[in-house]
């Protein structure tokens, strides 16, 4: 009887320990859901909506920017720890409710072992102080049995209470860790969606910068072009004529440094030359800006009239020299086919006829002086001037030629005569 009171108080014990468990386990489920969590991501969300305004300064939008970076990262991180703080939380209330759940079973099979062996001490005293009959032993080693086999049913609950435990709590940590999951990924989405805006609010600062640079550029050139303009126009001449009494140390240099005007153009309009000393009190006219202009257009055309006189000269004397140098060697020739035919008479080559003895010796002398042999020969009707003589008409013609082409002597006027 004692034995079977024993095996039910046991088995009360069990049952008593079971539901304590339970309630102990579910309360800690509930007690470990993730509040903080989304509290914080509440107020995380809360930092973000709340954004200053962007300023126009450059350098604090910069700085407004690296602040910002360096709070998002802080965040993050802070995110991230607190995540990491919940799972160990709960680890650790999973691991001390497990050890709690077989401390408690530990207590239990503890206790029945030792309510057995009391049981079994007590049963053995009385087979050795009195004398039982055969009947009461049957009864005694029934009961005994009865006992151990409500061990093995309570040990047999104990670990279907275990095992359902266990399966409990995987099931209580799979959606937690899913919800974790989710919740660690909506927090790298919103870490990424405030990169994307970061990165979009520095491209956009990056743009204001660069249309202000831009702009300020604009305005610097525009304020150099202007004081450009400004000098030009302090360089440049008088808009209208102006008279200017020459004083002590004047010179036609420094009065076209002194009004922007060249000195050719001052000189022309005063009708002297660039190299003329000034005189101490005279009048010179400073000439205006379009006078200036029509006096510089005037030299430059002058210049270049000048320039095509000179090419022109050069391009003349250089046919003069060729055909001067034709006229040579025709006369080379033409003297070496007189000397190889050995002809016989001399001819000259009259090149003006003079009306007097004096005007014939001043010809006389031109042709000279250009290398030519000359005579004058008296006639009726003046005094000629002979070149020559050369033997034979072709030599003679040769000469003539070289006479009408000689630009020393400019005559055109030459012609072959008989000497003798």
């Amino acid at each position: 009887m004692n034995f079977s009171r024993q095996a039910l108080l046991g088995i009360g014990m069990i049952i008593g320990g079971s539901v304590m468990l339970y309630a102990m386990v579910q309360q800690i489920g509930d007690n470990s859901q993730p509040a903080p969590t989304s509290a914080m991501v509440e107020s995380s969300s809360t930092e973000q909506t709340t954004q200053p305004p962007l300023t126009t300064d450059i350098e604090t939008e910069k700085r407004i920017l690296a602040q910002k970076q360096k709070e998002r990262a802080a965040r993050v991180a802070e995110q991230e720890r607190r995540a990491q703080q919940f799972l160990l939380e709960q680890e650790a209330a999973e691991a001390e409710a497990l050890a709690k759940a077989r401390a408690e079973s530990q207590q239990y099979i503890t206790n029945t072992t030792a309510a057995d062996d009391s049981d079994s001490a007590a049963a053995k005293k009385k087979d050795d102080t009195a004398s039982a009959t055969a009947s009461l032993e049957g009864t005694e080693s029934s009961e005994s049995a009865d006992s151990n086999t409500a061990q093995a049913a309570a040990a047999e609950k104990l670990k279907t209470a275990q095992q359902q435990e266990a399966k409990r709590q995987v099931a209580a940590k799979q959606p937690a860790a899913k919800e974790l999951a989710q919740r660690q990924q909506q927090a790298k989405r919103r870490a990424e969606a405030e990169r994307q805006a970061e990165a979009k609010r520095q491209a956009e600062a990056e743009r204001r910068a660069e249309a202000e640079r831009q702009a300020a550029e604009k305005t610097a050139a525009k304020k150099q072009a202007a004081e450009k303009a400004a000098e030009a126009a302090k360089k440049e001449p008088p808009k209208s004529p102006t008279d200017y009494e020459v004083k002590r140390g004047d010179g036609l240099i420094k009065l076209a440094r002194q009004y922007n005007v060249p000195v050719e153009a001052l000189a022309q309009a005063n009708n002297m030359s660039p190299s003329t000393s000034l005189q101490l009190g005279q009048t010179l006219t400073i000439p205006s800006r379009k006078q200036v202009q029509r006096l510089e257009r005037e030299a430059a055309a002058a210049e270049k009239a000048r320039e095509a006189q000179r090419k022109k000269e050069e391009a003349l004397a250089k046919k003069s020299a060729e055909a001067k140098r034709d006229a040579q060697q025709k006369l080379r020739d033409a003297r070496q086919q007189v000397k190889e035919t050995d002809a016989k008479g001399s001819f000259g080559v009259q090149v003006a006829l003079a009306n007097d003895q004096a005007k014939a010796d001043e010809l006389a002398k031109k042709f000279q002086a250009a290398g030519y042999q000359v005579k004058t020969s008296p006639t009726s009707r003046g005094v000629r001037v002979i070149v020559g003589p050369e033997r034979g008409k072709v030599a003679a013609l040769a000469l003539k030629d070289k006479i009408n082409s000689d630009p020393k002597v400019n005559t055109t006027s030459a012609w072959v005569l008989y000497w003798r």
